[in-house]
């Protein structure tokens, strides 16, 4: 890239940066310092802004950088993450927003508690949350480390390490002092961002091939050197058992995934009731809805523009087909219109990447100080407030993410939210689900069901070729590969379920039949909730 892409994009950036820190000092000086106003924004927002708000806490850099190159280096088998990140919300829709919104409070641990032995189940939910936030936050950190890569013609890993580390800091500094209002803000600005920008580069595409979506894809099977076997599946996942059922196993995580997520869950509580939380959900489910649409369009775009052999060439996981395709479409390199596009499309993939951090990150310390601390505190010892213990457990968590993700620099981005939602659909949707829906869930129940599902969702990730035993592998030269797939959903996730199941009927404890019918008349009617 030339010294003009680069001065344009890290000046766009700057200005983005310099207004969410401007949004984030001025709502510090207004707030008042409860965990009301730190962790959910005073209950303030519209079902629109609120919309708006998860649309831009899930558009992350999976969305915008890792679809669309897997898109454009895989074909028909690339879609599978468009398809199943928007067909997740419904399982969201129907049976998680409202109930969550009546139910809890802050965090998913709320909803579990309500009628359990609340420390044993929060230690669980809380451990739970934490690990699902630090494993979606590292695939941000890797998006950033791969977008600076390209800014600087990848030749310095030293470069990409001191963006990791600075996205890091800043998410800390969004949560530290501005909580969830802050944040909140900084998502809805960056969806309108995000949102315009995956616009105008479709349209540009369109009018590259006037308008014809045939003749975009008989060019992209054209350019991939796969031909008409890029438009059909199986091209990543077809080519023998395993590849097989790695895709129904991340077809599983991607759908079931979402409604486990804390960061997303944490938006219901940002709404004044459960209707306005189901509102908030149509109106992120049509804006998330019309950008998966348009990453279909710029996928095969950048196969047929830019090519998957550039694309592949420029970063192995496909992180840089968007950027790629901005300056071609803008006209080249060496013209200004492709140093404009590019540097715009940059500068919306980095805000694109803080805004989401920062929701993770909200979501993750709220999980340590309002859950974990909460129940692992010795009674003896003095409380520390939990938004002080929230800000200091942001830290802690920023820095483990900056860890993790310098060391899986190289994956690509909507896998590693894969491995997430894996974890999150094995251990925190079957405690959900059940603690809403069955009547003689116990406290030994939803212990065994975190565990149970977390457990062998980490475990086989170790043991799978994403760590070790391939060339691709966060670790080459160690061979501990005992588990064949690369997304372990399709055994976490049943183990988790069966785990609740087993946990319950093994049980000394009754059910509680007097809280099971309190928790449901407050999920259904609202009444009582907070």
């Amino acid at each position: 890239m030339t010294g003009n892409h680069q001065t344009l994009a890290l000046l766009l950036f700057s200005v983005f940066v310099a207004i969410t820190l401007g949004i984030t000092t001025w709502v510090s000086r207004h707030r008042h310092g409860s965990a009301e106003e730190f962790y959910a924004g005073g209950r303030l927002f519209s079902p629109m802004e609120n919309g708006f708000a998860i649309a831009g806490d899930y558009m992350s850099a999976a969305s915008f950088l890792g679809i669309s190159g897997l898109i454009a280096l895989f074909g028909y088998d690339g879609l599978l993450y468009s398809v199943g990140f928007l067909v997740a919300w419904l399982v969201v829709l129907f049976l998680v927003a409202e109930l969550v919104r009546n139910c809890g409070r802050f965090t998913l641990a709320d909803v579990v508690a309500a009628r359990m032995s609340e420390r044993p189940v929060r230690i669980a939910a809380g451990t739970s949350s934490v690990t699902v936030s630090v494993l979606y936050l590292v695939a941000q950190m890797v998006g950033a480390g791969s977008l600076v890569a390209l800014l600087l013609g990848g030749t310095s890993e030293a470069a990409q390490a001191w963006t990791v580390i600075g996205v890091g800091a800043l998410m800390v500094v969004y949560v530290s002092f501005g909580g969830m209002r802050a944040t909140t803000w900084i998502q809805i600005v960056k969806a309108v961002l995000l949102m315009g920008g995956a616009i105008a580069l479709t349209v540009l595409v369109l009018m590259r091939f006037h308008g014809d979506f045939d003749q975009l894809l008989r060019t992209a099977a054209g350019r991939s050197g796969h031909g008409d076997s890029f438009l059909a599946p199986g091209l990543k996942y077809g080519g023998d058992w395993t590849a097989r059922l790695d895709f129904i196993s991340l077809g599983l995580a991607l759908v079931l995934g979402t409604a486990g997520l804390p960061h997303i869950l944490s938006r219901f509580y940002t709404v004044p009731t459960a209707r306005a939380a189901r509102r908030s959900v149509v109106w992120s489910i049509g804006l998330i809805g019309a950008f998966y649409l348009m990453t279909i369009v710029l996928g095969f775009g950048a196969a047929a523009i830019v090519g998957p052999d550039a694309v592949r060439g420029s970063n192995a996981a496909g992180n840089t087909a968007v950027p790629l395709l901005a300056l071609d479409l803008g006209g080249g390199p060496a013209s200004t219109g492709g140093t404009v596009l590019f540097a715009i499309v940059a500068a919306i993939a980095f805000a694109t990447i803080l805004a989401v951090v920062a929701g993770i990150t909200l979501a993750s310390s709220a999980s340590v100080a309002h859950d974990l601390y909460a129940s692992l505190r010795r009674r003896r010892s003095k409380p520390r407030s939990e938004v002080s213990v929230a800000r200091t457990a942001a830290v802690g968590i920023g820095v483990v993410a900056i860890a993790l993700g310098l060391l899986a620099r190289d994956l690509n981005v909507a896998f590693l939210v894969g491995l997430a939602f894996a974890v999150a659909a094995s251990a925190n949707l079957p405690v959900l689900l059940y603690s809403l829906f069955w009547r003689n869930f116990t406290t030994r129940g939803a212990v065994w069901s975190v565990y149970g599902g977390l457990v062998p969702a980490l475990v086989l990730v170790v043991l799978s070729p994403v760590v070790s035993g391939s060339p691709a592998s966060l670790f080459p030269g160690v061979d501990l590969q005992y588990f064949p797939l690369e997304n372990p959903g399709l055994v976490s996730i049943p183990l988790g379920f069966l785990a609740g199941w087993l946990g319950t009927v093994t049980s000394a404890e009754p059910p509680d039949e007097a809280k099971h019918a309190e928790t449901e008349v407050r999920a259904l009617t609202g009444a009582g909730a907070v």
